[in-house]
């Protein structure tokens, strides 16, 4: 097993990656830069973990699948360099942009995302909720996100761990964390990346995942600031349920119920945006 020799950790997620997890490792442990290898087989039913093994890092399994998210929280537990840097096992990204995510690192950000650019492989369906999530993300921050959800970052350790109690077990771990260190006011950026096709089977399902989406788009809102995004819901029934007030008022006389549910339910939503806007304040203090 490596030693630390410069207080950077490697934290490796994989779930039956035996096509590329070897290849994976023998590049990273070409990279003077890293300390610790530590890849987090989460229940998988192929020879993942041995293989990884045979590369002499470190290996921790999970006896049965928790999730990307868990395996994640797994591998931040054990680390013990002061940055940990996150990667996919299945042979998208590439070990030689991790000097680049460290580089910036050094700039003065406490985290560095590495931005999936044009051509990089992802279905079209991917590309589309990935460009959704992410102005979505730029518009509840009022910073520009060029992309929420990869897997490949570099962190400081402590500033990681200060979130993980909200980080979930699937794969929303990037969304989650991305947006807890812009609430924290954290410093973030985003390094171009190529993202190569991926080396056997992708895990994600169209119906699923397709649920998760948009999971994951309330999940944006109420991390950051739930008052964006039920103001304008709620004003828009405010302004629904005065024009159709009108318009009964010139039409037969009256105030009808159709009215008062709208403005009834414009009221509740404002109400249920600003008592998500006080939990999210208290999700964010600072914990001793």
């Amino acid at each position: 097993m490596k030693t630390i020799d410069k207080c950077v950790s490697v934290v490796i997620p994989a779930k039956n990656e035996a096509a590329s997890v070897s290849v994976l490792i023998k590049q990273l442990n070409k990279l003077p830069m890293l300390g610790e290898l530590i890849v987090i087989d989460d229940g998988s039913t192929d020879a993942t973990a041995e293989l990884a093994a045979q590369e002499g890092v470190r290996v921790v399994r999970h006896p049965y699948s928790k999730g990307n998210g868990a395996a994640i929280k797994s591998g931040t537990r054990l680390a013990v360099g002061d940055v940990i840097v996150f990667m996919d096992a299945d042979g998208q990204h590439d070990p030689k942009d991790i000097s680049r995510l460290l580089a910036r690192l050094d700039q003065g950000y406490d985290m560095v995302v590495g931005a999936r650019q044009k051509g990089s492989q992802a279905s079209f369906g991917r590309g589309f909720a990935n460009k959704c999530y992410n102005w979505l993300a730029s518009y509840m921050t009022g910073h520009r996100v060029d992309d929420l959800t990869s897997g490949f970052r570099a962190v400081r350790a402590d500033k990681f761990r200060e979130f993980l109690y909200l980080l979930p077990n699937g794969f929303s771990y990037p969304t989650t964390s991305t947006m807890a260190f812009f609430r924290a006011g954290y410093s973030v950026a985003y390094e171009p990346i190529h993202a190569a096709r991926r080396v056997g089977k992708s895990h994600l399902r169209i119906w699923r995942d397709g649920i998760r989406f948009l999971l994951i788009i309330f999940k944006i809102a109420t991390l950051y600031s739930p008052l964006k995004l039920f103001f304008p819901v709620s004003f828009a029934m405010f302004l629904a349920a005065t024009g159709w007030y009108a318009h009964t008022l010139f039409q037969v006389g009256r105030f009808t119920n159709m009215s008062a549910l709208l403005y009834t339910g414009s009221v509740i939503t404002f109400m249920m945006g600003l008592i998500s806007e006080q939990i999210t304040t208290l999700m964010y203090r600072e914990h001793k």
